[in-house]
């Protein structure tokens, strides 16, 4: 594996379950050691120091995450500026701006109150979103963020991933949501890359059919730039 996400850039990944999304994400912020290589976020390798510098510079929006602790959106939220911070160190008034902007952005003012155990699946997941935005990363890392949402979340989320410019990696399981929002694709298969490029060089309907088994057409989406993927069995 070898990949690049530049300034400004959206890279999904693609690929059928167990071809290796996650465990390639899990490398990226350090839950996973590579055996080989080396993974440089900001030039400087994430195996490096301690790990609160690499939770500083990379955001992360994980796929499961538990919900059974009593906690509120805000408080949740705020667990994004921690890195940042001293031990037991209170939140100051600029963490409080940066959390009430964080909620403003991703439409959850109105629920800070509330125990992200009772919020909607979408809900939690956009919360997790302001999490990450939190501490201000220089690398974004969204591990299926579409999963619990509606289409209209689906698409204002990725629309906003676009529109902040931070650098970011994203695991994805629609063709059409990566072939609209990100600038490039790498399409993983059986833990490595047989893929990498724009949503137009990478999806084309022989590779689709070789790494889902599924018969794909790919036309001219109608009112955006990027192509678009119809599947049969």
């Amino acid at each position: 594996m070898s990949l690049e996400v530049g300034a400004g850039e959206t890279v999904g990944l693609l690929g059928p379950n167990g071809s290796g999304k996650s465990s390639l994400l899990h490398t990226v912020y350090r839950v996973n050691r590579p055996a080989s290589g080396r993974v440089l976020v900001d030039g400087t390798d994430v195996q490096e120091g301690p790990a609160r510098r690499v939770a500083r510079r990379v955001g992360v929006v994980m796929q499961d995450v538990p919900t059974d602790f009593p906690l509120t959106v805000r408080e949740i939220v705020a667990m994004g500026r921690s890195p940042h911070k001293r031990a037991l160190q209170a939140d100051d008034p600029v963490d409080h701006a940066l959390v009430g902007a964080a909620l403003e952005l991703l439409d959850l003012t109105r629920l800070a109150g509330r125990r992200l155990a009772t919020l909607s699946g979408g809900e939690r997941q956009r919360a997790l979103v302001a999490r990450a935005l939190v501490g201000r990363p220089s690398l974004l890392v969204m591990d299926e963020p579409t999963n619990h949402l509606d289409v209209r979340h689906q698409l204002a989320l990725l629309e906003l991933v676009g529109e902040l410019g931070l650098p970011t990696l994203v695991a994805l399981h629609d063709l059409n949501l990566a072939a609209r929002y990100c600038d490039r694709i790498c399409l993983l298969d059986g833990g490595r890359a047989v893929a990498t490029g724009t949503p137009a060089e990478v999806l084309t309907p022989e590779r689709i059919g070789a790494v889902y088994g599924v018969t794909a057409t790919v036309l001219e989406h109608p009112s955006a730039d990027c192509p678009l993927v119809v599947l049969s069995p």
